[in-house]
């Protein structure tokens, strides 16, 4: 029978997996996504939209679909999906590999500042500036409400969740971003300090060179650690030898 691998997507890198998967002859692959973005891209095999129920629906879709491999593909922050992929893949008995792309590091310039949350992140900004770039997704606005002497310019790409801050400009855009375009923007609307999350990889990175250049603080928000006993590869690269499938 053909091997059947689950994907959690969300990322670019799931999109490239399902495309590396798919080029191999006989496997089926279906990617699953939780339904968050109105407009997701095109995915190659088969998609699903929507929860499993927690760990144990996911168990259960796992056998009653026959599937042979899981693949975390998730956004590094997305640590309840993690946790209950993990746990789903040992109660139905199914090799799991969770995909992350690795974090940004400082380098010689850079103001950053960590924070293992929002609300940390929030306690550190009155001291750093006074107009926010926040570009930390649409979700968990509310740990930055309070702070009413502080204007935030928040980029998503869907509209951002309530409570919000009340002095708020919101910017809806899609990324990948050149260092050009963020120097400008943070220009045009005077920002002196940025809050981004450890998202990695190059299509979010452009900002950091951005304020790198323009001399900014960046309140960086750590990722959540991973559940006890999982460990991450970095590329699809990694994920095609976990699963053994090399070259179609």
């Amino acid at each position: 029978m053909s091997p059947h691998v689950l994907v959690l997507g969300g990322t670019t890198e799931a999109r490239l997996l399902a495309a590396e998967l798919t080029a191999r002859p006989g496997v089926r692959v279906t990617t699953s996504l939780a339904g968050r973005v109105a407009r997701p891209g095109a995915l190659a095999g088969e998609v699903r939209v929507g929860g499993f129920g927690g760990p144990d629906g996911m168990a259960t879709w796992l056998r009653e679909h026959a599937v042979d491999a899981v693949v975390d593909a998730t956004h590094p922050f997305a640590a309840t999906i993690t946790a209950n992929a993990a746990r789903a893949a040992a109660a139905a008995g199914v090799p799991a590999v969770v995909l992350r792309r690795p974090g940004w590091r400082p380098g010689p310039g850079d103001r950053w500042h960590g924070a293992a949350s929002l609300d940390e992140a929030a306690t550190l900004l009155p001291r750093l500036g006074h107009r926010v770039l926040l570009t930390t997704g649409r979700l968990g606005l509310a740990a930055f409400a309070h702070l009413a002497q502080l204007h935030f310019v928040v980029r998503s790409v869907e509209p951002p969740e309530p409570p919000m801050p009340p002095h708020t400009e919101v910017l809806l855009a899609r990324g990948p971003f050149t260092g050009v375009h963020e120097t400008a923007l943070l220009r045009e609307h005077r920002i002196d300090v940025i809050v981004t999350k450890d998202s990695g990889g190059e299509a979010a990175a452009a900002k950091l060179g951005a304020a790198r250049s323009l001399g900014l603080p960046v309140v960086v928000v750590r990722r959540p650690a991973l559940p006890d006993g999982v460990t991450a590869v970095p590329d699809v690269a990694g994920v095609l030898g976990r699963l053994g499938l090399g070259r179609p």
